[in-house]
């Protein structure tokens, strides 16, 4: 059965996308830990991050590199941080997070709740940077 962010990548669940390429796919969190929180993924369902090929893992960290200098230009935060945690969704993902404190990036506290419309705000913002 396909991943929900499987079935994102192929649009059968609506996001708010960032941006693609031939491997790789970043999209808002919509539960998100902070205003701008990006999830990056590869296209590829594979479960743990360091189970995907060699050249894609490299694309996606290029890839992620990219995304992130567009958020930290379009939200303002003192740097972007990264987490790879990958039990919650069996498809390997990368937390592209922004950060003004250390507790930005604590993944126990409660989520944010966004509007639709915030949310396209937000990847507007951060489309608009890369």
């Amino acid at each position: 059965m396909a991943s929900i962010f499987t079935k994102i990548i192929n649009g059968e669940i609506p996001c708010h996308k960032i941006e693609e390429n031939e491997n790789c796919f970043a999209f808002l969190d919509i539960n998100p830990l902070v205003r701008g929180h990006v999830l990056v993924v590869p296209k590829m369902e594979v479960d743990y991050l360091f189970d995907v090929e060699d050249a894609v893992l490299q694309d996606l960290f290029v890839f992620s590199k990219h995304i992130a200098k567009a958020v930290g230009k379009a939200i303002p935060c003192l740097r972007v941080g990264v987490a790879v945690i990958g039990l919650e969704v069996p498809h390997a993902h990368i937390h592209l997070i922004p950060l003004n404190h250390v507790g930005d990036i604590n993944f126990s506290r409660p989520k944010l709740k966004l509007s639709n419309e915030e949310l396209a705000e937000i990847a507007a913002a951060i489309r608009a940077n890369l």
